[in-house]
C-alpha cells in the first residue's frame, strides 16, 4: 500500500496551515526546520512561504527568497511568479510587478489568466488604466480573458467617468 503523505508533503500541509492561522513564529521555526534537513527541494513549500511572508507583511523576506530560488536548484513556476506579482501590487510597487511580469516570460514561464488578472487589477488600484487597458488588450491577443473581479473593476471605473474617452471608446470597440 503506497504511503498516504510523504515527509515533505507534510511539512507542507503544516506550513501553510500556520501561515493561513497566521502562525507566523511557528511557520518561520518549521520551514527552517525544512530547509536544515534538506528535504528534495519542491518549489511549493517555497511558494506557501513566499505568501506567508507577504501575508505577514515582510515583503523583503519574500522578495529575497524568490530571487533566491535559482540558488536553490529551483525555477520559479506560474504560481510563484502569480503570488510575487500579487504581492508587490499589494505593497503599492506596480512597476516591479510589471518588471517581474516581463522577467516571467522571458524567463520561459509563460503567465496564465491569474497573472495578468493579478497585474490589471493592481494597475487599477494604482489608478493607471491606460496601462491596464493595454495589458487587456495583450491578453485578448494571447486568448486569456478578464475574470469577474476584473470586469467588475474596470465597469465600476468607467460608470464613474474615471476614464478619458480613449479609453471609454477601446472598451466600447474590444468589449
Amino acid at each position: 500500500m503506497k504511503k498516504l503523505l510523504n515527509k515533505l508533503e507534510t511539512y507542507g500541509i503544516l506550513l501553510d496551515g500556520l501561515c493561513k492561522n497566521k502562525c507566523f513564529d511557528e511557520a518561520m521555526t518549521l520551514f527552517q526546520e525544512i530547509e536544515d534537513k534538506k528535504l528534495d527541494r519542491d518549489i511549493v513549500i517555497y511558494n506557501i512561504w513566499i505568501d506567508g511572508l507577504f501575508n505577514a507583511g515582510k515583503l523583503t523576506t519574500a522578495r529575497e527568497l524568490f530571487y533566491s530560488l535559482p540558488t536553490k536548484g529551483l525555477q520559479p513556476n506560474v504560481l510563484a511568479y502569480n503570488i510575487m506579482i500579487k504581492g508587490l501590487c499589494e505593497e503599492g510597487l506596480i512597476d516591479e510587478a510589471s518588471e517581474l511580469l516581463e522577467k516571467m516570460d522571458e524567463n520561459g514561464c509563460s503567465p496564465n489568466d491569474r497573472t495578468y488578472n493579478t497585474m490589471i487589477q493592481g494597475l487599477l488600484q494604482q489608478n493607471k488604466a491606460s496601462k491596464a487597458t493595454e495589458l487587456v488588450k495583450i491578453i485578448v491577443d494571447k486568448g486569456c480573458s478578464a475574470n469577474a473581479t476584473t470586469a467588475s473593476k474596470f465597469i465600476d471605473m468607467l460608470s464613474s467617468n474615471q476614464v478619458d474617452k480613449n479609453i471609454q471608446e477601446f472598451f466600447q470597440n474590444y468589449v
